[in-house]
């Protein structure tokens, strides 16, 4: 289990982390988010324990990090942003390598080796130089680096930037699996689908501090009062968002995919008739027209104003 407990973070006048507070339960799949300048970095930098917080705590299995970060760090397990193998090695070098710097050697060593390996479906690929490999088998041994101790706390932040298909497939399978086995796991995204498919619970955080904090339903109950309009046009001429969120029915925000617009609209003043009206007075033709369900993403732009990849 782990327990974030007000935890503050400042560089000079800088606050980057204000009063933080959450929990992740043994063997949940959590989702930290936020768009860039966030804090999240910071964070898992603290959580992991390079660097200090200035107040509060992070209690891992009951033991804080301020006193026990030695002891803590042998649970975690930290698959970074940036791709962290030496290129010039073969992945059973790196596995060797890292394993070393975990403690482990031996037989035992080379047991989980062989395990990874499997696991991450680079038996075949084992001798070849990583400098060779695509990004999505880096991404694996990366993960496979990360687990060569068998930690109960996984950390992954930002997983799937730069990788195939198969291979993001791969780490949402082998982390779900994970979890159901009873590893705790954190993951930050930016895609957003992908918190929305593989977490039940999410904390956002913008600008240092907590924005909402719960299950996912919980979270999109805090917008409950919008919805979704999705508008097909057969053209969108220049200036048309904007005229839209002034056009006086309730559009807060308009985002814009292709030739589709996805209005969030809120309930208690929108007329879908008055939308309708104000298309044909720009001379537009409606392709199509419907409402759909809140998503996660659509919530995290209402609570912060923001899209994930500001």
């Amino acid at each position: 289990m782990i327990e974030i407990k007000d935890v503050t973070k400042s560089y000079g006048r800088h606050k980057v982390l204000q009063n933080v507070s959450f929990e992740i339960m043994k063997g949940e799949l959590f989702g930290l988010l936020g768009p860039n300048g966030a804090g999240k970095s910071t964070l898992i930098d603290i959580l992991t324990g390079i660097q200090p917080m200035d107040s509060g705590d992070i209690l891992i299995n009951g033991k804080s990090i301020k006193t026990d970060k030695v002891e803590i760090r042998k649970h975690l397990g930290l698959v970074p942003q940036d791709i962290a193998l030496l290129e010039e090695l073969n992945a059973v070098d790196n596995l060797e390598y890292f394993g070393g710097l975990y403690g482990l050697y031996g037989a035992e060593l080379k047991a989980q080796i062989e395990k990874l390996l499997e696991v991450a479906g680079l038996t075949d690929k084992r001798k070849e130089k990583v400098k060779n490999y695509s990004g999505g088998m880096k991404r694996r041994l990366n993960i496979a680096v990360a687990m060569l101790h068998n930690p109960s706390i996984l950390i992954l932040d930002e997983p799937t930037v730069g990788v195939d298909a198969q291979s993001r497939q791969y780490i949402f399978d082998y982390i779900q699996e994970l979890a159901a086995q009873g590893t705790t796991i954190l993951y930050t995204s930016h895609y957003m689908e992908e918190i929305e498919a593989l977490c039940d619970r999410v904390f956002i955080l913008d600008l240092g501090e907590e924005v909402a904090y719960g299950t996912k339903e919980e979270v999109k109950k805090l917008v409950g009062h919008t919805q979704t309009v999705v508008l097909t046009l057969d053209r969108i001429p220049n200036g048309f968002e904007e005229a839209l969120k002034a056009s006086e029915n309730g559009v807060q925000h308009v985002l814009l995919k292709e030739e589709t617009l996805e209005l969030t609209v809120d309930q208690t003043i929108f007329s879908m008739m008055k939308l309708i009206g104000f298309v044909e007075q720009e001379q537009l033709v409606i392709k199509s027209l419907s409402i759909k369900e809140t998503t996660l993403e659509e919530a995290f732009l209402q609570l912060t104003g923001k899209t994930l990849r500001d």
